[in-house]
This record gives C-alpha cells, structure tokens and sequence, in this order.
C-alpha cells in the first residue's frame, strides 16, 4: 500500500474537545439568566455567541492535531 495514500483513521483523544463544547451548549442550566450583562447584552445571547467562536477555535485544533 502507499505511504502518501494511506491515512491513519480510528478515534483519538482530540475528539474529546468536541465533548466540552457539546456539553457547554446543551446544558442550559448553567446559562439561563440574564445578569452578567456585557455591554447591554444579556449572559444568555453573549455566552452562545462565545460557544460559537470558541467551537471554531477548538474544531480547528482538532482539526490541525489529528490531519495526518
């Protein structure tokens, strides 16, 4: 078989990055509130949007750790 064609696939500890960022986003409890507000934006909407660009960042080093 060739080196360059063959690619490592199975499961690595990296996928537990996508673990954090599911559980952070689906459990509500932790978010549901409107105090802290951060300029005029409620800790719910604010606290989404962060998931949103640090699921971006944590995809990407998934992403970078486990291309072979």
């Amino acid at each position: 078989m060739d080196q360059q064609g063959a690619r490592q696939s199975g499961w690595s500890w990296w996928y537990l990055l996508f673990v954090i960022q599911f559980i952070a986003s689906l459990w509500v409890g932790t978010y549901n509130r409107a105090d802290p507000t951060w300029i005029g934006i409620p800790f719910f909407y604010w606290y989404q949007m962060l998931w949103i660009i640090l699921g971006g960042v944590l995809t990407a080093i998934v992403y970078f750790a486990t291309d072979a």
